[in-house]
């Protein structure tokens, strides 16, 4: 007996009523058996019932491409019923992937010519949807023809058929551009709301993709700021009102064409002004305003009157609107920093939020409103921040107060300070370069040696789970350690140390289970430093250090057996190898000043006397050692004779190799503005490692937008993709795209590039599918 088929209804009824996913599965495919029936037999009187009923299977996800053919069937049809539902499944079925959305092309021509407004409408919607580009060129002299019928309904409906097209195909502008004019005359006349916000939106995307188009809608702007002040002061269509707003949709419209203009419209202050904030229309009329005063070159009163409204919007009790306030007061800082500084402690307040969104934008917004004259506030009111965030926040906010103290630190004692509460605080959770930037910084500041060593002290004295403050504090016990017993600092509370307490509290660091590898070496290091400048008897350092020499972790078993050498075999010469560290040369806010004084490290350990050409012979071969155990195997350069030379290599941390020949750059892309440069590093210590920076770089007028790099190499290679830094590349050579890739090659094979590149450039879609084979012989061999 054959099961008859559902009505929708209880098709929609016995699918929610499935309470599993495998018998919702069996009434959707026992429906669809009998709609491929209904299909086949040609049944002229339910086949829309049996589409409408396939629609809703499609809505759910299960495949329905079988009733595409059925939807041609029902335009082509003379009923509406039929047509509305066919219309209906081209809309969901159809796209311009597959050439089968062109068979209705003429049934929308001839339903369009027919003169039937809600078959117009229809058709009017399809287009809209999913016309493609040659349908668009097909039928726009049909849309053209209906942008002036008196109707409004298929008005409306043409007009943003006709912005749909022009996205299309932009070259259909001039046969859009002339009845725009008569459309903005007869609808301003006629104070038809509707129709006048589509016809403002079809002029904005003219405007946007014609010059010609441009210079001729100039004209029209007085018009279209007379139309907004008359919406604010005398209403325009009473019926259009929202929260006692008049018309805000039309509002919003008119502040969005502001594509036409260079200069801030004349109704910007009366918006601001009389325009009621106590509802969201009115919110959402004063943000198109502060937008169109930011996007075009407004005076600066008008900027301040943006700022001061963003000011407003930050006090409001929705959360919604304080983050658009926040996103936007980060758009204005760069450019209008003073004016948003006056909003500062509302900004702080922010940071309080509960909601994770609207502290992140309130974080990012207070370290942009940092600099030099307020740095002191406001490092105290990100600190407290640090203290109370969120676990997800906490690296952001360290990172951001770390890069801040760096670049406006009024002075070195208040930059270690900073450096050393971030530490404390944060954790784990800082950058990974801030052990390397404090103790930089510290050795640069000899005057605060005895002032850092004793801080640190104090610090890892009361915790030694932060590592990152561990490894600081064993790295300046060691170079410093004599400055701790002397207990000479005048700047802080005397405290008297002595040396058992700190070489307990080294070796504490040591045996706890908190400190990673790196930790436990820079306290390894630090107790071998301090051999020299305690006074007392070295066996405990020396038990110590042989004790890690047959340790588990391969780089602090290295370590301890190289000093364990030092002092079985180079006693005389431990002295001379563990001085106090030279300053090492990075780029950076005080670079000048670290230069300088690492030139006077540096003509001091020339002044020191040349030892005998036995003591080189043994320096050198130590060297050879140490570089040898650590799995490297290429030897180490000629040194100079001079122990400061061989000072420099034999401290504690890592040798610095002579920087390999610099590989050239290469070009490999370019297209109307858009260059795409490959530029080649390949580290010393990894030479089977290749890393690529791309930079995309943009010189064209206009920006260009989803911008994604992909690449290949052969099977023989390992990639791994970095990140980039942005998919935007601004017009005019703005700030570009940077983005790593590494590659692996031990086989030192021949290196092949395959690059696909996809972004949007003058709203149009590019993809490029190229091959790089000229890359430079000495990124692989």
């Amino acid at each position: 007996m054959v099961v008859p088929s559902l009505k929708l209804q209880d098709l929609i009824e016995e699918i929610r009523g499935a309470k599993t996913q495998a018998q919702e599965r069996e009434v959707i495919q026992k429906e669809c058996a009998h709609i491929r029936a209904s299909f086949r037999d040609g049944d002229p009187v339910h086949r829309h019932r049996q589409l409408a009923k396939l629609l809703y299977v499609h809505m759910l996800g299960y495949p329905a491409h079988f009733g595409q053919m059925e939807c041609l069937k029902l335009i082509a049809s003379s009923r509406f019923t039929d047509k509305r539902v066919g219309y209906l499944g081209a809309m969901l079925l159809l796209d311009e992937r597959h050439d089968a959305h062109l068979l209705i092309t003429n049934s929308i021509k001839n339903d369009l010519s027919q003169g039937i407004q809600p078959v117009q409408g229809l058709a009017l919607c399809t287009l809209s949807t999913m016309g493609s580009a040659e349908m668009c060129r097909d039928l726009a002299p049909e849309v053209e023809k209906l942008l002036l019928q008196p109707s409004p309904y298929v008005r409306k409906k043409a007009i943003l058929t006709a912005v749909h097209m022009i996205r299309k195909v932009p070259e259909l502008s001039s046969v859009f551009l002339p009845p725009c004019a008569q459309l903005l005359h007869e609808h301003t006349r006629n104070r038809l709301s509707c129709i006048l916000l589509g016809t403002i939106t079809l002029i904005t995307e003219l405007c946007e993709r014609s010059p010609a188009a441009l210079r001729h809608f100039r004209k029209v702007v007085p018009q279209l700021v007379h139309i907004l002040r008359t919406l604010v002061t005398m209403g325009y269509s009473t019926e259009h009102s929202i929260s006692g707003v008049s018309d805000p949709f039309l509002q919003v419209g008119g502040h969005s064409s502001k594509t036409m203009t260079n200069t801030s419209p004349l109704s910007s202050p009366q918006v601001a002004t009389n325009t009621d904030t106590s509802r969201n229309a009115g919110n959402a009329v004063l943000f198109e305003t502060v937008l169109t005063i930011m996007d075009i070159r407004s005076a600066a009163g008008l900027r301040v009157l943006a700022v001061n409204i963003l000011g407003r919007f930050l006090l409001n009790s929705d959360r919604n609107i304080r983050y658009v306030a926040l996103t936007s007061l980060l758009r204005l800082v760069q450019s209008d920093h003073s004016a948003v500084q006056r909003h500062r402690p509302t900004v702080v307040e922010c940071l309080r939020e509960t909601d994770a969104s609207l502290s992140r934008r309130a974080l990012e917004l207070s370290l942009a409103l940092v600099n030099s004259s307020n740095v002191r506030a406001m490092m105290q009111e990100l600190q407290a921040f640090l203290e109370s965030c969120p676990p997800d926040l906490r690296a952001d906010c360290a990172s951001g107060i770390l890069l801040a103290a760096e670049r406006f630190a009024p002075t070195k004692r208040w930059h270690i300070d900073t450096i050393l509460h971030v530490l404390t605080t944060a954790g784990t959770h800082v950058r990974d370069d801030a052990v390397a930037n404090l103790t930089q910084l510290i050795g640069g500041a000899q005057e605060l040696h005895a002032y850092s060593v004793r801080r640190l002290y104090n610090a890892l004295a009361e915790d030694i789970s932060q590592q990152p403050l561990v490894q600081v504090a064993a790295w300046c016990i060691g170079e410093y350690g004599d400055l701790l017993l002397a207990g000479n600092c005048e700047e802080i509370e005397p405290l008297q140390v002595d040396e058992e307490e700190v070489l307990a509290l080294l070796e504490k660091v040591l045996q706890s289970h908190m400190s990673l590898p790196a930790t436990r070496g820079y306290a390894l290091t630090a107790l071998m430093k301090l051999s020299t400048r305690l006074c007392g008897d070295n066996n405990r350092i020396r038990q110590v250090v042989s004790i890690y020499g047959s340790c588990l972790d391969v780089e602090l078993q290295q370590r301890a057996v190289e000093y364990d050498t030092l002092f079985r075999k180079y006693d005389h010469m431990r002295a001379a190898i563990l001085e106090k560290m030279p300053l090492v040369e990075r780029d950076g806010p005080q670079a000048d000043e670290e230069a300088k004084e690492s030139k006077e490290a540096a003509q001091l350990s020339e002044a020191a006397p040349v030892p005998t050409e036995p003591q080189a012979s043994q320096l050198l071969d130590l060297l050879d050692l140490l570089d040898g155990a650590s799995g490297d195997v290429q030897h180490p350069p000629p040194l100079d004779p001079s122990p400061g030379g061989a000072l420099i290599h034999l401290l504690d941390l890592p040798c610095v190799p002579p920087p390999p020949a610099p590989i050239p750059d290469l070009k490999v892309f370019e297209r109307e503005g858009v260059q795409l440069n490959l530029s080649f590093i390949r580290p010393p210590e990894n030479p089977a490692l290749l890393l690529i920076t791309v930079t995309a770089t943009n010189f064209s007028e206009g920006d260009v937008t989803h911008f994604i790099c992909q690449a290949a190499v052969p099977k023989s290679l390992q990639l791994q993709l970095q990140a980039p830094s942005g998919n935007t590349v601004p017009a005019r050579g703005g700030l570009p795209i940077t983005q790593l890739f590494r590659i692996l090659n031990p086989n030192k094979a021949p290196l092949r590039l395959k690059l696909r590149l996809t972004y949007d450039h003058f709203h149009q879609s590019v993809q490029e599918i190229f091959e790089v084979n000229n890359l430079p012989v000495e990124s692989w061999q």
